[in-house]
This record gives structure tokens, C-alpha cells and sequence, in this order.
């Protein structure tokens, strides 16, 4: 596949992916193609995404979206760390801390809280 042009960069949460891949998936009806019609097939790479995001998506995509706008209130938080938590939903201190691992700051114990608080309200 040729890129010719990039419009639009975002960063997506597995929920977000499988929700597109879905809406992109063709659906399991087989059927004849007409004269003139190939035959829909799925590629490798987008059969094994679509596989990926439905077995680790662990919210819906509304909820998800919704908790990284909870989640960017907060201080010490980008985009990428908040889309990286809705993805992994740590359930513990030392998951959060994983995350920030290779940021430059670290997180006081009142911040953890705050967002394992944010993450126990879309479970």
C-alpha cells in the first residue's frame, strides 16, 4: 500500500483500534462476488490486529476516550502515558510506577492514587 499523504496523526487506544478494524473488517458472510467483483479478503496484518485488540481492549471505546480526559486533569500526565494507562489498567501502585518508568519524574504517592482512582471508575 502507497501513502501518499498523511492528514491526520492521533494516538489510539486498543478499544479506539479494534472499533475501527471492526468497522473495516468485511462481514462473515460468504457469498458468490458478482461478474466483474473480487473477492473481499482479509489481509494477514489486519486479521492479526483485529485478533489483538479484541483479546487485550479492556474497555469500550467511549470509556476509554473518557478516561484519558479524567486522566489528562491530572498532574504529570501526556497523552501518550494516559492512552498507555487506559490500555493496561494497572490495579497496582507498582504497575503505575512500571509505566513512568522512563520519564523523567517521578510520581509522589498521592499521584498514583489519583489515578488508580481515575482507572477503578471504568473497570
Amino acid at each position: 500500500m502507497i501513502v501518499k499523504e498523511i492528514l491526520d496523526e492521533k494516538v489510539l487506544t486498543l478499544a479506539e483500534s479494534k472499533e475501527i478494524l471492526a468497522a473495516l473488517k468485511p462481514s462473515g458472510e460468504v457469498k458468490e462476488p458478482k461478474e466483474g467483483e473480487e473477492e473481499e479478503e482479509i489481509r494477514y496484518e489486519r486479521r492479526k490486529a483485529y485478533e489483538h485488540t479484541s483479546k487485550f481492549a479492556k474497555l469500550k471505546a467511549e470509556d476509554s476516550r473518557a478516561l484519558i480526559k479524567e486522566l489528562l486533569g491530572l498532574a504529570k500526565m501526556k497523552e501518550e502515558i494516559a492512552v498507555r494507562i487506559a490500555d493496561l489498567m494497572p490495579k497496582s501502585a507498582n504497575e503505575v510506577r512500571a509505566i513512568y518508568a522512563k520519564e523523567r519524574f517521578t510520581l509522589t504517592e498521592s499521584d498514583i492514587e489519583k489515578i488508580l482512582d481515575c482507572v477503578i471508575k471504568y473497570e
